[in-house]
């Protein structure tokens, strides 16, 4: 008998009361065993797991053993990326590539440092000979953040010593993924468009002394088009994700793949599908679908009563996604504030008022101003929450003409040089496998005969 999909849904459906009962774990078993769910502390803090010295998240500190707020900061090898992204501005010049070298290499470069570095990650930025034509046009998917996990895989395939795990061989494979990543992308939507949406396919070739940003605004652009303000601001959303320490989850998915001595490109596909989640990396997507929906659903947008009682629907599940959470608020590490949020909102604003999206600008805004106080109160937080970057990263992408299906891998483009990082230290540093303990919730039974059940 053939299985269509109808039997087998059939079959599952008849199931799942049954697979149910088997997973429930009552809640007290956690309680009663300290046992730290999300591996997160009680008082939200995260468990120590590891030692980095490539990015540090600050949002708190302890006294008393207590959380003390503070506004938010984010450190690149100690540096604040607030004065990273203040030079480049003043400058105007593009800080991603330098970025990526901080991290990777643990210092800022050198002039010639720097001109050489760029030199090889612009030649980087190919894809092996019908790798597109192999690997992209021949296997389409709707979701560009599964092709991107399916196509590092592949990588390892095109690589003539992939399990070398020699500091050379890691950096060598580090830069050629920087590199690549904004080509795999930009295909990956092309091909995506194409066979998905009904739209003509146009790919086209990065070009060598261009910003990452500058490359991938001309691959995705069908006339390659792009102004200088749109790739500035591209490449600030670049630097402000590219790193975010060790504990983030898609950074800590490489850290213990890579605690087993496998492969890069097993390591970092671990991070693409981390970062893939709603819950991570995907979160800037969710709200622009909640900012849509309240959108459609407030008729004056400068009616505080009106937003909050929205607000309160989305809380209580009976609007929006149903999953009774507002998307952008809230962090698991900030308290007063994002640093990222704070800068992203303020090149937000500017670039509202030149594109026409004031009105968007301030309802956002307005969720936030309104939302934060909805959420302490109907959870009864006692600590401060903020905005978080993915609030005003999605609008901004908005303005940039980018279609939503490419937010998360755009996360992906700029995390890459993270996620190597980390990957080498791990390889480096700790030379132990991650192997956390669960507690078994089950008594022991004897196995009954078929016969006898």
């Amino acid at each position: 008998m053939e299985i269509t999909n109808d039997i087998l849904k059939g079959y599952v459906k008849n199931l799942c009361g049954d697979i149910k009962a088997a997973y429930t774990i009552d809640s007290d078993q956690y309680k009663n065993h300290a046992i730290k769910r999300g591996l997160r502390n009680e008082d939200g803090t995260g468990v120590m797991a590891g030692v980095t010295r490539i990015g540090s998240v600050q949002g708190y500190y302890i006294q008393d053993n207590g959380r003390v707020p503070i506004p938010g900061k984010l450190y690149y090898r100690g540096i604040d990326v607030e004065e990273i992204i203040k030079e480049h501005t003043e400058k105007g010049t593009f800080g991603y590539e330098e970025v990526a070298y901080l991290l990777l290499m643990g210092r800022l470069p050198t002039k010639d440092q720097f001109e050489q570095f760029n030199t090889i990650l612009s030649k980087a930025r190919t894809l092996p000979q019908n790798f597109t034509e192999d690997m992209i046009l021949k296997a389409p998917s709707r979701n560009v953040m599964n092709k991107l996990s399916r196509s590092v895989l592949a990588l390892y395939s095109y690589d003539d010593n992939p399990d070398d795990t020699s500091i050379e061989n890691l950096v060598r494979q580090s830069i050629e993924l920087i590199g690549r990543f904004p080509i795999i992308v930009a295909n990956a939507y092309a091909v995506k468009r194409h066979h998905y949406d009904g739209k003509s396919l146009y790919l086209h070739v990065p070009r060598e002394n261009l910003s990452t940003s500058e490359n991938f605004l001309r691959m995705l652009r069908k006339d390659k088009s792009y102004t200088p303000e749109e790739a500035h601001l591209l490449d600030l959303m670049l630097i402000l994700h590219a790193e975010h320490g060790g504990g983030n989850n898609s950074a800590f998915a490489c850290r213990v793949l890579s605690s087993t001595g496998t492969d890069t490109y097993s390591a970092i596909s671990a991070a693409v599908n981390s970062l893939k989640g709603p819950l991570h990396g995907g979160a800037n997507s969710k709200v622009m679908e909640m900012f849509r929906d309240i959108s459609e659903n407030v008729r004056d947008y400068n009616d505080d009563e009106e937003i909050a009682a929205y607000l309160n629907k989305i809380m209580d599940g009976a609007a929006g996604d149903g999953m009774k959470k507002i998307y952008g608020l809230g962090h698991a590490v900030y308290t007063l504030s994002d640093p990222r949020a704070v800068i992203l909102k303020k090149y937000a604003e500017d670039m509202a008022e030149k594109k026409g999206y004031s009105e968007q600008f301030r309802l956002m805004e307005s969720i936030e101003r309104l939302g934060l106080p909805i959420i302490m109160e109907r959870k009864k937080l006692s600590a401060p929450i903020c905005a978080n970057v993915d609030m005003y990263s999605g609008l901004v992408y908005s303005m940039l003409g980018i279609p939503e299906d490419l937010y998360t891998p755009l996360f992906a483009i700029a995390r890459i040089s993270g996620w190597c990082a980390h990957r080498i230290e791990e390889v480096l540093t700790c030379n132990k496998i991650i192997r956390p303990a669960y507690r078994a919730a089950f008594e022991h039974q004897n196995y009954i005969p078929m016969e006898q059940r």
